[in-house]
């Protein structure tokens, strides 16, 4: 979806690429993210077992083999000895959320629900100080103010933080359940820690500014690799 936005912005057609070389900072999680897949399947691919353990410069598969068959995992031994823009927030089209999509057309692929983020009990990750806009890919952008408490919109743990991810500023993806993550972007900074549990409402970040100099967060969720609509699931978003 991200590969898609940024050429589809673009006017061109870009192919994900078939590997991707672990570099310092990533995580499976965040690797996943960028090429938005879900992690459990990138994670089958390259035989990565419980843990999700990777090594800087691993070269990690990013489609499935041809062969498809699953093998058991490498050991960590085995695998750390392998070979070694603008933001795309700004380059979509935003609208408000209360827009609807046009008559006689099949809704987009984030309107689906999903039972798993159903199934959690979510809050607002920011106070709204304007109208929430909606990214063509369903993700949210929140106004508010710099350095407003960002939180956690759900209980989860931390599996990200960082500006590795290009066009996301400073990036944070906490993962609520096997299926389900969501991320928070362009924070000024983070107050929490890769790999820290934090509860529903925890301060997890404070709001930066997108490109333009807006105060502003990026607040996506997704279930089972795909971006899904938030306000189904957020307070008084419906």
């Amino acid at each position: 979806m991200l590969l898609a936005l940024l050429a589809g912005c673009a006017g061109e057609v870009v192919r994900a690429p078939r590997e991707y070389v672990v570099r310092p900072g990533d995580t499976l999680y965040s690797i996943a993210w960028r090429n938005d897949l879900d992690y459990r399947r990138l994670a089958a691919w390259n035989h990565i077992g419980p843990g999700y353990q990777i090594f800087v410069g691993e070269r990690l598969r990013l489609r499935q083999s041809m062969g498809g068959a699953a093998r058991a995992p490498r050991s960590a031994a085995a695998r750390s000895a392998g070979t070694p823009a603008v933001p795309p927030a700004a380059r979509r089209t935003a609208s408000p959320v209360r827009g609807v999509a046009p008559r006689n057309r099949a809704p987009p692929p984030w309107q689906v629900r999903s039972a798993a983020a159903a199934a959690l009990r979510w809050t607002w990750p920011t106070p709204r100080s304007g109208p929430v806009r909606r990214l063509v890919n369903g993700a949210l952008l929140i106004p508010g103010k710099l350095d407003q408490v960002v939180r956690a919109a759900a209980a989860g743990r931390v599996v990200y933080t960082g500006s590795g991810i290009r066009g996301f500023g400073l990036l944070v993806i906490i993962k609520h359940s096997a299926s389900v993550l969501s991320a928070y972007a362009y924070n000024a900074s983070v107050t929490v820690r890769q790999g820290e549990e934090v509860g529903a409402g925890a301060q997890i970040a404070r709001m930066g500014e997108d490109a333009h100099g807006t105060p502003i967060l990026y607040f996506e969720i997704r279930a089972d690799g795909r971006t899904i609509d938030p306000l189904p699931y957020l307070p008084g978003g419906r």
